[in-house]
């Protein structure tokens, strides 16, 4: 069981490197550069959240003893994979001296407060379409779990429905069985008075 873990805390430890080279080039680019680099680390990012979540499995599985140290790694892994995420927002709404002077020109010194609240509610934007996504998440997780809930109930319904005809199949064979006990009885006594 640690081994696997192990494999996923170096997978971790590679994949947040990456992610973390990324996200500090973010501010640097712009346009169609800056999107498919934001999808790129947007995706290791989901990569990374898989990854904490099989760590997590793992942990569940790993003896009581040795529970608790596992438990302080992961927590600290999650702890890191929420700071990555509130860099990259910060990355993705930063622009680079050059990018902000090219946009804003010689002005940009007196439009210095209008960027920053663009970027304040740039970033609370994106808080929320975080907290939709993860909602939105919650809720397929949630429907998944009727569907399959559903299955079972039916697959147990289907399994009482056979139960029940094999007993009635066996209440019928049980009445023949006493119909004939009470004609060989009857016989029997015929048989004993003559």
């Amino acid at each position: 069981m640690s081994s696997d873990f192990e494999t996923y805390e170096q997978d971790f430890a590679t994949l947040t490197a990456e992610v973390t080279n990324k996200i500090g080039r973010i501010p640097k680019l712009s346009g169609e550069e800056k999107t498919q680099l934001v999808l790129n680390v947007d995706k290791q990012l989901e990569e990374v959240r898989e990854l904490l979540e099989q760590m997590d499995l793992e942990v569940r599985e790993i003896p009581i003893q040795s529970r608790a140290m596992y438990n302080s790694r992961l927590k600290s892994y999650k702890q890191e994979m929420e700071k990555l995420e509130k860099d990259f927002k910060r990355s993705r709404i930063a622009y680079s001296d050059e990018v902000r002077n090219e946009l804003l020109g010689e002005d940009a010194g007196s439009s210095e407060n209008q960027l920053i609240k663009l970027r304040e509610e740039r970033a609370h934007l994106l808080d929320n379409t975080e907290k939709l996504e993860r909602s939105s998440r919650r809720l397929e997780a949630g429907y998944q779990i009727a569907v399959e809930t559903e299955q079972v109930g039916q697959e147990v319904l289907a399994n009482l429905h056979s139960d029940r005809e094999k007993i009635q199949r066996a209440r019928e064979r049980l009445r023949e069985t006493d119909a004939n006990l009470g004609k060989s009885s009857r016989i029997l006594t015929g048989m004993l008075r003559r």
